[in-house]
């Protein structure tokens, strides 16, 4: 029981904020996450399997229950920590915004933290559904939640962005929610566990959705404006961890019938180089420091696609992967909005430069971020190796394979540090050195060095504990997971 406790912990934390003061707010939102954080970590390293009824609903939507296992707590992991960080992000931030907006403090920064942690807690419950349906609805309220954060706090024409924003990823759930009720009139249940098997058709839809919201490369249209326009701390939760629980979805569908990933294994895995290599090349195109981590975040999504064509171990990379994107996005957009914090709203590369000089910590904070995406002494190292064993144990020793995985890895490095050169490198730009509130820089730190602790013992050791659990997983589905 002790897991749902964790669970209902930030649910009333969000409901009572409103009623506090911001500072008090703030912190209290911060901790609600925290501890569900310090549980994960737990629930890892023990190789916790909880399962929790909730209530049991006629056919065919059957019981909603709680599953808490190595899936779920590998990724509320990043959910939980890049949530608590965030909070503490937002009340400097968002003062700043209310500021430009002409809006006062203590009765808008109410409205907001109410929307934040109902936004954060939806994905937290999100991953420990037990039922498509359960995990659908909880979708949807990370949706509506989000999509109200935009459209009142957002950037340029935020009405707009906002609802473009809604009705793309609304489709997405949409398909998916056709493909969970199809599922349901042919297995009688929704709950994971009484699932035989997901046809053609009810796959394909949910596989569709699921790459709208991820976004791959066509459907990804809607991201650079939603992600660009967001206020930073929504970009910050919006960009690494709403977009990445389309491939929990998969994942999810994958564990319980995998063979439709399996038997088109070719063309999704073209689809995910391709959509990671046209990303890639397009961050070098953009200007906007937001926009450019938008289309970053669209390159690493081709991550999780490939992984998911690579076996058991590819199955773990997209675990390792969305905690990797997770912490190293969050980091990056936090940065984003220190320089728009501090410098009136600065956010045109072309005219930064040198911002090291003025704004040190950010710039460290950014190095950490972009070390994530490069996979480089941080977590994203696991996920690089475990995408590179799941190519050579899938396609062996095929050197186009490989030199594809690879040319992808190598443009994801070279956009991260080539976009660092840009930003804080070289000729300063000439601005004044400011003094940088520490929950503007403190936060990202913390996620960074988590980052980089996962990569040693004792932490190391707790994630290769969950990738033998995954693995059994994987395997096990492997075998029942026939083609209907």
């Amino acid at each position: 029981m002790m897991l749902l406790y964790v669970l209902l912990l930030p649910l009333v934390v969000t409901f009572l904020t409103p009623l506090m003061r911001p500072k008090l707010a703030t912190a209290v939102s911060a901790v609600a996450f925290l501890i569900p954080f310090a549980y994960t970590v737990y629930g890892l390293a023990s190789g916790l399997v909880v399962k929790i009824p909730v209530v049991d609903i006629v056919r065919p939507i059957g019981k909603f229950y709680i599953l808490g296992d190595q899936v779920s707590f590998s990724f509320a992991l990043a959910i939980c920590l890049v949530s608590a960080m965030v909070a503490l992000y937002s009340l400097p931030y968002m003062a700043h915004r209310f500021e430009e907006m002409g809006k006062e403090l203590e009765s808008e920064y109410r409205k907001y933290i109410f929307f934040y942690n109902l936004y954060a807690t939806s994905m937290l419950w999100l991953v420990f559904s037990g039922n498509f349906i359960m995990l659908y609805i909880f979708l949807e309220i990370s949706l509506l939640a989000s999509f109200l954060l935009i459209y009142m706090y957002g950037y340029g024409d935020r009405r707009k962005v906002a609802t473009l924003y809604f009705v793309w990823t609304h489709i997405a759930g949409m398909l998916a929610l056709i493909g969970f009720l199809m599922t349901a009139a042919a297995n009688g249940s929704l709950a994971f566990d009484a699932i035989a098997k997901i046809g053609f058709v009810a796959w394909l839809l949910i596989f569709l959705g699921m790459i709208i919201k991820l976004p791959g490369l066509g459907p990804h249209v809607w991201l650079p404006w939603a992600h660009a326009e967001a206020p930073t701390p929504v970009s910050a939760l919006l960009s690494p961890l709403t977009v990445g629980l389309g491939a929990y979805v998969i994942l999810r569908a994958y564990l319980i019938s995998p063979w439709f990933i399996k038997a088109y294994t070719m063309p999704i895995f073209v689809y995910g180089v391709i959509s990671s290599i046209y990303a890639g090349f397009m961050v070098f195109r953009q200007n906007d420091y937001k926009r450019l981590l938008a289309f970053s975040t669209i390159s690493q999504m081709g991550y999780c696609l490939i992984a998911f064509c690579l076996g058991t171990y590819g199955i773990m990379a997209v675990i390792i992967q969305y905690i990797s994107h997770a912490f190293g996005k969050a980091i990056l957009f936090m940065t984003a909005g220190g320089i728009i914090a501090n410098y009136h709203g600065l956010r045109d590369i072309t005219k930064m430069g040198g911002m090291h000089e003025y704004i040190p910590t950010i710039s460290n904070a950014a190095l950490l971020g972009f070390m994530n995406l490069g996979g480089i002494l941080t977590v994203g190292m696991f996920g690089e190796f475990f995408i590179l064993k799941g190519v050579v144990d899938t396609f062996g020793l095929d050197i186009s394979a490989i030199l594809a995985v690879v040319f992808v890895f190598i443009i994801s490095g070279l956009y991260s540090f080539y976009t660092y050169k840009r930003i804080y490198c070289g000729k300063p730009a000439g601005y004044e050195k400011v003094k940088v509130n520490r929950l503007l820089d403190t936060p990202l730190f913390i996620i960074g060095i988590v980052s980089i602790l996962l990569i040693f013992p004792p932490l190391a050791a707790i994630l290769l504990n969950a990738v033998k659990a995954v693995i059994a997983k994987v395997a096990i589905a492997t075998i029942g997971g026939v083609a209907p």
